[in-house]
């Protein structure tokens, strides 16, 4: 692992990312790519963004993946541009920039894949319980119910050949119950009541000793394979393992667009493109990703 680290500005502690342990729990391939570790940055994501934009729009424009971690993130967002906040220490977020050698179009059900190799990775963990660690479509990872992690996938540019892609990913290793009342704040208002699969939870539910050195490790070992894979052959071989760690298969849920309910019956699966099927009263729907939220039925949008 090539790992920088700016000047310290807060307090050592054993919550920060331990190199040399890490450099032993790298599986062969994550020793070659290039780690980054800052104290603060407005966004990880925008940060590589602004790096993979600079680069000749080629499929061999970069080596391997770069890794950007982050101990704070004064500007990180989520998915449809919601905040994203934790103190440091408590989460752990990052972002991958690497050249998939992909079109655009060859891209669908990457977040997906993404989120089946984190749950396995995470699920190498001692953590009690690890089935409880699950998929919600389209790119959450959720802990006995409730987001545990977060993956947002932007690309800085395209071509018929390779795509340059910017992949963050936010974990939440300790501190879950000041983060909910963060974010509560932030998103929803102070009174908005919890709504299953969106109340953040933390690693240190199912594991007291979570830390942010070994998820890392797990998470980056994980995607190192899954990256290789996806360039290969895109979403079609993730699609069983993540129908088997669908959390809300065979449920009822409803689908919002835009804060409007869009459809409401029974989750089914993904197709070979990371589409949900549900099953409605008219018959088996094919959902796309996009700007869809999807809920338990009844909880809200």
């Amino acid at each position: 692992m090539n790992a920088t680290s700016s000047s310290a500005t807060r307090p050592a502690g054993d919550w920060r990312i331990d190199r040399d342990r890490a450099i032993t729990l790298f599986g062969p391939a994550a020793h070659d790519w290039p780690i980054e570790i800052v104290e603060e940055t407005g966004s990880t994501n925008a940060d590589l963004m602004a790096r993979m934009k600079t680069l000749p729009q080629r499929a061999d424009a970069l080596a391997r993946p770069i890794v950007r971690v982050a101990y704070l993130q004064t500007a990180g967002r989520g998915r449809r541009g919601r905040s994203w906040v934790a103190q440091p220490g408590d989460a752990l977020l990052f972002s991958l920039a690497c050249v998939l050698p992909r079109p655009l179009d060859g891209l669908a059900g990457l977040s997906l894949a993404l989120g089946s190799a984190l749950v396995d990775g995470l699920r190498t963990l001692p953590v009690a319980a690890p089935g409880q660690i699950a998929l919600k479509w389209p790119n959450d990872v959720l802990l006995e119910g409730d987001k545990l992690v977060g993956i947002l996938v932007e690309t800085a540019w395209s071509t018929p050949d390779a795509t340059a892609v910017v992949i963050g990913i936010g974990t939440n290793v300790r501190g879950a119950d000041a983060l909910a009342a963060k974010l509560d704040a932030l998103n929803a208002g102070a009174d908005a009541a919890a709504v299953p699969g969106t109340t953040p939870t933390a690693l240190s539910r199912a594991w007291p000793e979570a830390n942010l050195t070994d998820t890392l490790a797990a998470e980056l070992n994980a995607l190192e394979n899954a990256l290789q894979r996806f360039a290969q052959g895109g979403f079609a071989p993730f699609q069983a393992r993540w129908n088997a760690c669908h959390a809300y298969a065979g449920r009822e849920v409803t689908l919002y667009e835009q804060g409007k309910a869009l459809m409401r019956g029974v989750a089914v699966g993904v197709d070979e493109r990371g589409q949900l099927l549900v099953d409605t009263a008219h018959g088996r729907e094919t959902v796309a990703t996009g700007d869809i939220s999807l809920r338990i039925a009844g909880s809200g949008a």
